[in-house]
């Protein structure tokens, strides 16, 4: 099937079978072997293989030496969890300024996919300092090397970790980014997939201290958490990532249950990952641009002017 401008359109069935592999469901070997039957005239399984792929490069957005901002990475210390947990912090560059003492900047945490820390999710914590945010993405691989530069890796060397402490590394990452003397003491949190799931965990064991989440494709707080949720939750998710888009009622009618401020979204022909514009094949640019926006206007709300 061609696409726009006579490209062939790589097929769903083969957008899922990427999402199944890159959350550890297949090797690489049955990954590749199932691209196989969507082999046609024009489309090769190497260059289906090829299209799913992410290209950072062409996903970013903000460069790393971009004269708007200032980042560094920073270690934060997690008793609880690892012990330590890295992440790359990012402020707008005129935070810094000699010239004038600048208002201390609300704070957003940036959680990564289950597969470390990767250069997509820094792109993405650098929009929020040009957005006028401080942002940490903090790195769940920490203990275990750090993000190895490759997704699959990544996602093996994340599912060996024990879940109770990743969570705590965030948790300590949250707090160290609203007790910074340079953060207003107001922060939020937004994540993707198994980052998605971690903001809204955050919002369970962070009560009154978290302003805001914006989860996006997320797996929800359990039902009998929820009342413990006090921050203004803002849930995007696609239309066409079935099981979490099936299973957003219940969790709106848990979050109206117990009083909770929230706002859902689930966007039209959208995949898991419509988000990641590294990932050409998921990612839906008229959701992602909506969503995008949609979340700064939340944290400008709940986070920056509450």
């Amino acid at each position: 099937m061609d696409g726009p401008n006579g490209k062939k359109k790589i097929p769903a069935e083969a957008v899922e079978l990427y999402n199944r592999f890159i959350h550890g469901e297949l090797s690489r070997r049955a990954f590749a072997n199932g691209i196989k039957q969507y082999a046609v005239a024009g489309l090769t399984a190497s260059a289906i293989i090829d299209a799913l792929m992410p290209n950072y490069a062409m996903g970013q957005q903000v460069a790393k030496n971009d004269e708007r901002i200032k980042a560094s990475y920073e270690t934060v210390q997690s008793p609880d969890g690892y012990g330590s947990i890295r992440g790359y912090f990012v402020r707008p560059f005129s935070a810094d300024s000699r010239e004038a003492t600048p208002a201390k900047l609300p704070g957003i945490i940036v959680v990564h996919e289950n597969r470390g820390l990767n250069p997509h999710t820094e792109d993405v914590a650098r929009r929020f300092a040009l957005e006028n945010f401080m942002a940490f993405a903090p790195d769940a691989l920490t203990s275990v090397g750090g993000y190895p530069g490759d997704d699959y890796k990544g996602g093996q060397l994340f599912a060996k970790l024990d879940n109770a402490k990743r969570t705590q590394d965030f948790l300590a990452a949250a707090r160290w980014l609203k007790a910074r003397p340079d953060c207003s003491g107001k922060i939020g949190v937004t994540g993707f997939c198994y980052g998605g799931g971690v903001s809204n965990t955050l919002s369970v064991l962070m009560g009154a201290d978290l302003g805001a989440a914006a989860p996006f494709y997320g797996g929800p707080a359990k039902p009998e958490d929820v009342p413990k949720i006090k921050a203004a939750i803002l849930i995007h998710h696609g239309a066409l990532d079935k099981a979490l888009a099936a299973g957003y009622p219940a969790q709106a009618a848990e979050l109206d249950k117990n009083h909770v401020r929230y706002e859902g979204h689930v966007y039209p022909n959208a995949v898991h990952g419509f988000f990641n514009d590294a990932t050409p094949e998921r990612y839906n640019k008229a959701a992602a641009e909506q969503a995008w926006t949609r979340t700064i206007e939340w944290f400008n709300q709940y986070v920056r002017n509450a």
